[in-house]
């Protein structure tokens, strides 16, 4: 009975010993903390983690990002991202266009015209308002009919006819009515001829909302082409990706001429970048690569005709390509020199990432402080329906707000973290030095048992 409570006194100083070994993290075992600040309803906040704060993490995956509360102690969280990969149902609709006209002299930037729909909102016809004789009338713009399509409108897509090459300029307007119409921005398309080859730029980026028709109408009068296609494609509002964060201006360095590359701070699922053009009159065909490491090879993301140029005393330009969002940390153009290229310095560049937010359930007493950098740490986060549980997008919205508090102010404290982090190892090591002696222990002891005799009756 005796050997049986002493085997067991020292099974429970072992699963104590393992159960320390395990102790629960602390603010100071990460090297960058963030204080929060948190407004409306909770118990649950969210906090839209800002770029410059993210690329602190030490892990590309944020596993090491952890919130706190002011007794240090963690909270529950989950990490509300999304990436261009998961809005599968996208779907590219053919729509119907129709020619706006007016008077060569008619002053009105968007002509009037007299329309006739169906019981469904479909255009059946549009005239322009008055009677124009031949000759009198310009083609000013065109009309499109989206009413057929429900989701939110992601991107244009046109083809065109025109008597000579060059960029295609106009403004795009969404109505639903017919009557009282948005402005969308401005878009632009381009066909022209490089080195004996042909570029095209077909596609228009929307804001991504519903529309039930748009307007394309041209700068310059007389200027608007024919149109031979035109395309929509949207995307369900469940499937949208969060939007874009831009980082600072990177620079880059160049080993050799037209070849450009560029460190980002950490590895980063990149899905946009943006190349500064100074010069003007700038044409440049490139291609881009990527890479995690020095070590990898370099893998094809993306290509594409960069230029800036002026036209009609301003500068038409396009500096961007788009990306996968496959996880990289070096960067390396490679630019076609026959364009006259971009110069013996590497132009700097921005990168942008899918937004991430960070939800997480108060406990405890306020403030709460985000801390992140920590390369051994394993991932805590929960699932967002575990988390809140009866999630929906509605409720979503509703939740608190967490935010930086003042600003982007983030407290390093790599310093003392390495020390506490060299302190907790030691006593990592102690604690295990500790739980194999006990176990080597019990091992002994229960190898004696098994030698000893059984005692006579």
């Amino acid at each position: 009975m005796s050997q049986k409570l002493n085997l067991g006194w020292l099974g429970a100083v072992a699963l104590g010993v393992a159960l320390s070994a395990g102790a629960q993290e602390k603010p100071a075992d990460f090297s960058t903390q963030v204080p929060l600040s948190v407004s409306g309803e909770g118990p649950w906040y969210r906090l839209e983690l800002p770029l410059s704060v993210q690329l602190n993490a030490q892990q590309t995956d944020l596993s090491d990002v952890r919130v706190f509360n002011a007794a240090g102690e963690p909270q529950a969280y989950a990490m509300a991202r999304a990436t261009a990969q998961s809005a599968q149902d996208r779907n590219v609709t053919e729509v119907k266009w129709f020619p706006l006209y007016n008077a060569a002299d008619d002053t009105e930037r968007a002509p009037s015209v007299r329309v006739q729909s169906s019981a469904n909102g479909t255009l059946v016809e549009v005239q322009p308002s008055s009677q124009l004789e031949a000759g009198e009338e310009v083609l000013r713009g065109w009309l499109l009919d989206a009413s057929a399509i429900k989701a939110p409108l992601q991107q244009l897509i046109l083809d065109w006819t025109s008597e000579r090459d060059g960029f295609q300029r106009f403004s795009i307007e969404a109505s639903d009515d017919l009557q009282h119409w948005q402005s969308w921005g401005e878009g632009q398309v381009a066909r022209l001829s490089f080195a004996e080859e042909r570029v095209e730029q077909h596609e228009v980026g929307l804001p991504g909302q519903s529309a039930r028709y748009l307007r394309l109408l041209w700068n310059a009068p007389q200027a608007a082409p024919t149109l031979t296609s035109a395309q929509l494609e949207s995307a369900s509002t469940r499937s949208l990706p969060l939007p874009l964060v831009w980082s600072q201006p990177l620079a880059g360095s160049s080993a050799k001429a037209g070849e450009y590359t560029w460190q980002l701070p950490m590895g980063v699922n990149v899905e946009r970048v943006q190349i500064e053009l100074n010069q003007p009159n700038s044409l440049a065909p490139v291609t881009l690569a990527g890479r995690r490491e020095s070590s990898l090879p370099w893998q094809p993301l993306s290509s594409g005709l960069l230029y800036r140029l002026t036209q009609g005393g301003r500068d038409v330009v396009q500096d961007e390509l788009q990306l996968s969002g496959q996880t990289v940390q070096q960067l390396k153009l490679t630019v076609d020199e026959r364009g006259g290229g971009l110069g013996a310095a590497a132009p700097s560049v921005k990168f942008a990432v899918r937004s991430t937010q960070v939800v997480f359930l108060a406990r405890g007493a306020g403030p709460y402080t985000l801390a992140l950098g920590n390369a051994t740490v394993k991932a805590a986060n929960l699932p967002l329906s575990t988390l809140i549980p009866d999630y929906s997008a509605a409720k979503f919205t509703t939740l608190g707000k967490a935010a930086i508090d003042g600003g982007a102010v983030v407290t390093q404290a790599a310093p003392a973290v390495a020390a506490a982090t060299a302190d907790t190892n030691w006593k990592k090591f102690g604690l295990w030095a500790v739980l194999l002696l006990s176990v080597l222990f019990l091992a002994v002891m229960a190898f004696s048992l098994l030698r000893k005799p059984p005692a006579k009756s």
